[in-house]
């Protein structure tokens, strides 16, 4: 049976993974401590996503550990010696970072180095597939000349219809402290890929989504929106008009293209990862898809003041993803992402009720 370490196992693309894994005969070991719950409160506790797993596949194994702890994290990969590291877990907030440099700093950038030096001295042969995110580039995504429509903002020149690719440099930007700390932890698993051989993947996210989401006003866009507009609670745009644009994927398409990348690996490859134009969507457009899915007004108020290194638009170009990884593609369509998320807010909001 093939072994997988995953950490943040109880988050969106964590569980995911487990699932999609398990189902697919694998042991899987989950790594998480809930953080996400220190971070964001309450509304970020991610325990019942660790229950459901524990529940629904019995060939997972949670495993109570903070990926700063080096020695736990040297410990666990040389005793399970994985096939697959699937590292998810992460300081994801712009806004957390600054208030929380250190933790920022020693989540993302550390956690990773401990699990990639974990692998290189307990597992060499594994494939280590980091989740990272565009926000590696900073703010140089707005520097594109951007064209303003109705409902969204658009790419003025047309070298960027399918999107922003990995050429994109992450120089001579603002990326915020968190952006760097992501930064970091990329290139580092890059290196490791290059110096020491291993088979590494960055797969750098655009909005990854999901009905598993514990999306909260600082982090996940898509699902705190949703969530709002379910429990009747007002939502705050932050400037650009609310005509900021995101490709949305839905985390099910991100573990297929783990498996894809686990069958084909290779050293230090980076990938954009994200929806692509036909899964676009901006704020403005998103309200207006929830409130047909479920008959509720939208409150919302506007703050002229944007997040600082916010994307005005963000598109990922998928083309070189599909070239190198033959096979996969989108599955779940935008539509498919806003009933999901709408039905699983909808479950949870009667379950508390």
């Amino acid at each position: 049976m093939k072994k997988l370490i995953v950490t943040g196992s109880n988050g969106l693309i964590g569980s995911e993974v487990v699932v999609y894994f398990h189902d697919r005969g694998w042991q899987v070991f989950g790594v998480d401590n809930n953080m996400r719950r220190e971070f964001f409160g309450e509304k970020g506790d991610t325990r019942w996503n660790q229950r459901r797993l524990e529940a629904t596949c019995p060939n997972f194994r949670h495993i109570e550990l903070d990926i700063r702890n080096r020695a736990g994290v040297l410990k666990l990969v040389a005793s399970v010696k994985p096939d697959l590291i699937v590292h998810a877990a992460a300081q994801p907030s712009h806004d957390l970072a600054a208030i929380r440099p250190f933790d920022d700093f020693d989540v993302n950038a550390g956690g990773t180095l401990n699990l990639l030096e974990a692998a290189r001295q307990g597992a060499p042969e594994a494939v280590f597939v980091h989740m990272s995110t565009n926000k590696v580039y900073g703010d140089r995504p707005n520097s594109i000349p951007l064209v303003e429509l109705p409902t969204r903002w658009d790419y003025a020149d047309p070298a960027y219809a399918d999107g922003i690719d990995e050429t994109m440099s992450v120089d001579a930007s603002l990326h915020s402290l968190f952006g760097v700390s992501k930064t970091s932890a990329d290139l580092m698993v890059q290196e490791y890929g290059r110096y020491f051989g291993l088979k590494t993947a960055c797969l750098r996210g655009g909005c990854l989504t999901g009905p598993n989401h514990a999306g909260v006003e600082l982090h996940g866009f898509l699902s705190h929106l949703i969530r709002c507009n379910v429990e009747e609670r007002e939502y705050t745009i932050y400037g650009y008009k609310g005509k900021q644009v995101r490709d949305n994927i839905h985390a099910y398409d991100v573990a297929r293209c783990i498996e894809f990348f686990y069958e084909n690996p290779s050293s230090a490859a980076v990938f954009n990862l994200g929806g692509g134009r036909s899964n676009t969507v901006s704020i403005l457009e998103a309200f207006d898809r929830v409130q047909q899915i479920t008959g509720k007004p939208m409150r919302y108020r506007y703050v002229d003041q944007p997040r600082v290194g916010d994307h005005i638009c963000y598109i990922s170009n998928l083309n070189h993803l599909k070239r190198s990884l033959p096979g996969w593609d989108i599955t779940r369509t935008l539509d498919d992402i806003f009933e999901e998320i709408a039905v699983s807010w909808q479950q949870r909001l009667l379950q508390h009720a």
